[in-house]
């Protein structure tokens, strides 16, 4: 059982387990905060309304880039203990353990990110209920305030109807390399191979974010949904106010704005997940177990 769990005190020995050294127990410790943020931040997600019994997160494996993490197919808000998780490799998404529970479809949307940005080692994939209506009636989603520097001075959307063949089931889903490829593509300018976008909607289904640490991811997710939701406040309110009464265009941030914004607060992410936290241990629906094994150090 112990073997099942990436973050592990133990290892197999000419066929017995055994605890490893004070050193490697240390690191083992380190790991051990990585899973229970990981267990942390699907509960932070639905808790922000960013997730709901759909949409997931992933973190890259810490010491297995070739490997990512992510829950079984659950609710994120139900996830709660490593047996939750399941490892699959970033080449093709198949799991790690042959005998893994069942995953979510659209894990593909993970791989062929990790695959393509190295530097990536979290994803978000949320259908958020605020930023679904700028995926598909033509009103771009931009940052409206300095919270939301990431979203940059454009946000792409992928159309995943433009990639169906003949005879395949159009249900929006990225379920297949071929998609998830698509998917990942946008997060780079034409022409380009790096990464050059920190979110990427979706059309007709939602949106894909991520970073380079869990929180940075988290706090992409949870602020393109509140700019969402601000934006459209913005755009209702100058409607109803009439045309007689407005002066001038809708402000956004242009790019330079939008690039320093993003900067500070990246700086300033320890704030936020802090708070989230406290809130999400506060709430009895969400269970950490790895909050328990830490404090007894024994994984």
């Amino acid at each position: 059982m112990v073997l099942r769990i990436p973050w592990s005190d133990h290892e197999l020995v000419s066929g017995k387990l055994h605890r490893r050294t004070s050193a490697s127990s240390s690191t083992s410790k380190m790991k051990n905060r990585e899973l229970q943020d990981l267990i942390h931040a699907n509960h932070i997600l639905h808790y922000h309304n960013v997730v709901d019994a759909f949409g997931h997160i992933s973190l890259r494996h810490p010491d297995k880039p070739d490997v990512y993490v992510m829950s079984a197919s659950k609710a994120p808000a139900l996830v709660s203990t490593a047996s939750d998780l399941i490892q699959y490799n970033v080449s093709d998404s198949s799991p790690v353990d042959p005998s893994a529970k069942k995953g979510y479809q659209e894990r593909f949307i993970h791989s062929e990110i990790y695959k393509r940005f190295p530097d990536v080692n979290c994803v978000i994939h949320s259908h958020a209920q605020a930023v679904i209506p700028y995926t598909m009636n033509g009103v771009e989603l931009r940052p409206i305030y300095h919270m939301a520097g990431f979203l940059g001075d454009q946000v792409p959307v992928f159309d995943i109807t433009e990639l169906y063949r003949p005879g395949e089931r159009q249900d929006f889903l990225v379920n297949s390399e071929r998609f998830g490829y698509g998917l990942a593509e946008k997060f780079s300018k034409p022409g380009s191979t790096s990464q050059d976008c920190n979110v990427v909607l979706m059309a007709n289904h939602g949106f894909t974010t991520l970073g380079s640490s869990i929180r940075q991811a988290v706090y992409r997710a949870v602020y393109t949904h509140i700019n969402a939701g601000l934006q459209s406040n913005a755009i209702m309110l100058r409607n109803a106010a009439g045309s007689s009464s407005i002066q001038g265009p809708l402000r956004f941030l242009n790019a330079e704005q939008a690039s320093g914004s993003e900067k500070t607060n990246d700086a300033a992410s320890e704030r936020p997940w802090q708070l989230w936290i406290e809130e999400v241990e506060s709430c009895p629906l969400y269970q950490n177990e790895a909050l328990k094994t830490d404090a007894s150090e024994d994984v």
